[in-house]
């Protein structure tokens, strides 16, 4: 089975549109250089975990901390149950501010003063410190990959897997590669032949509209592009000539306060589409509240993703995730996918018990997790360091549709619904 293609994930990256994240000084290298590998006592202390997680960032204070929570859950439920071999879960928490400067003062304090034996459930606007951590030797498991480091860096192990080699440089040469798949869906499953893509007139999101709007076309697509001002978007004229094109499909690479206005402008033009489609970052349980101004475009929203849809409490493994987080206000998708960070943690820290859970054992676990489902949380996940990139890659994908007084609705087995598609090059 193929690597999940990282086109909706990059989508992240689009957030910052006009924003920017600080610059400045780099704390010095040789802060980072020793490599703890020292088996602790057996009858140590509790075992550190970090979770590094971009809080407070210039996207917004909610956007990044779904996969902390969810890895936190998972946590607290273990110690209740024992921990591991007897020894609670202590994590360590920063929050970087989404800035290279902040994440590099969390990596400091969490693999240099505080000694965790992993990082969890990584989600950084900026991760800058990804070297120091690979230089260190900490097994940073089960990352959001909004940048490029865990397609660069060894020892670093994002939720979704690599096929990469992970020598320092992104991907091979520099290049990333990504599938076609779910437009290979919607097209084969509902008949999808033209499809829309909204962009801000930004660097940004110009670029990775360009990204959707290539792949489209790899799969036959007649693409419609639309282009608004980031400043003052004119959402009504874009809605316009959705209807006018007759488009099928509506992709975006805009901000999710622009996705709102768009879809409140579709719904007053009387746009009528199959899906408007949307990644996994904002396949939440927040959709009514977000998009409560266009009822019609809210019920043609899609997701498409890696891991089973959090709705699905018809599965065991969802069923515990959502009884542990039922005090949360909200539930979403990156919170299970957290979730399954830390249970995938465990698993490679139970296997060390007997020898002694260091770094280097955790990291070697992962290593060989190949096909990692976190009890079937997730698609089979794989790293393997292909010398080449692939031509073809079979992926598997996670579907849901949002329909009112139901929520997000599954749609097909995620372990069947597949397709083997082209590979297509990008620049990160």
């Amino acid at each position: 089975m193929g690597r999940r293609s990282r086109v909706a994930e990059i989508l992240v990256a689009v957030l910052l549109l006009a924003l920017s994240a600080a610059c400045g000084s780099r704390l010095p290298e040789s802060d980072f250089e020793h490599d703890d590998r020292t088996p602790e006592p057996r009858d140590a202390a509790p075992l550190r975990v970090g979770i590094i997680t971009s809080a407070t960032s210039p996207v917004g204070g909610s956007a990044f901390t779904g996969p902390r929570d969810g890895a936190r859950a998972f946590f607290d439920r273990l110690d209740a149950r024992g921990g591991i071999d007897g020894r609670r879960i202590e994590v360590r928490t920063c929050d970087d501010g989404g800035s290279g400067v902040g994440n590099n003062e969390c990596v400091h304090k969490l693999v240099e003063e505080d000694r965790v034996v992993a990082l969890v459930a990584t989600t950084a606007l900026d991760y800058a410190g990804a070297s120091r951590v690979s230089r260190a030797g900490v097994p940073d498991i089960g990352g959001q990959p909004i940048g490029t480091a865990y397609d660069t860096y060894p020892h670093l192990y994002g939720i979704y897997g690599s096929l990469a080699p992970r020598d320092g440089t992104p991907g091979w040469n520099g290049k990333l590669y990504g599938g076609t798949e779910v437009y290979r869906y919607f097209k084969r499953e509902h008949g999808a032949r033209t499809a829309a893509v909204v962009s801000y007139n930004q660097s940004a999101s110009a670029a990775y509209a360009r990204l959707v709007e290539r792949g489209l076309r790899a799969e036959g697509y007649k693409v419609v592009t639309e282009q608004v001002d980031f400043a003052l978007p004119n959402f009504r004229a874009v809605a316009a000539d959705l209807k006018e094109q007759g488009s099928d499909l509506v992709f975006d690479a805009i901000d999710r306060h622009g996705n709102a206005r768009l879809c409140q402008a579709m719904d007053e033009a009387g746009v009528h589409v199959t899906a408007k489609v949307t990644n996994v970052q904002n396949w939440t349980s927040t959709v009514a509240d977000d998009y409560k101004e266009a009822p019609r475009c809210r019920n043609a929203l899609w997701a498409t993703g890696a891991s089973r849809n959090f709705e699905d409490t018809g599965d065991t493994a969802v069923r515990e995730f959502r009884e542990a987080t039922k005090d949360l206000k909200t539930h979403s998708q990156w919170q299970l996918e957290g979730w399954a960070a830390a249970r995938w943690f465990t698993d490679a820290a139970a296997s060390c018990a007997s020898t002694g859970i260091t770094r280097a054992c955790v990291d070697a676990f992962m290593n060989r997790s190949q096909g990692y489902t976190a009890g079937g949380l997730l698609l089979p996940v794989r790293f393997d360091r292909l010398p080449e990139p692939p031509k073809t890659g079979r992926t598997c994908l996670s579907v849901a549709r949002w329909q009112d007084g139901r929520g997000w609705v599954g749609q097909g087995d995620m372990n069947r619904t597949c397709f083997t598609v082209p590979q297509l090059a990008y620049a990160p």
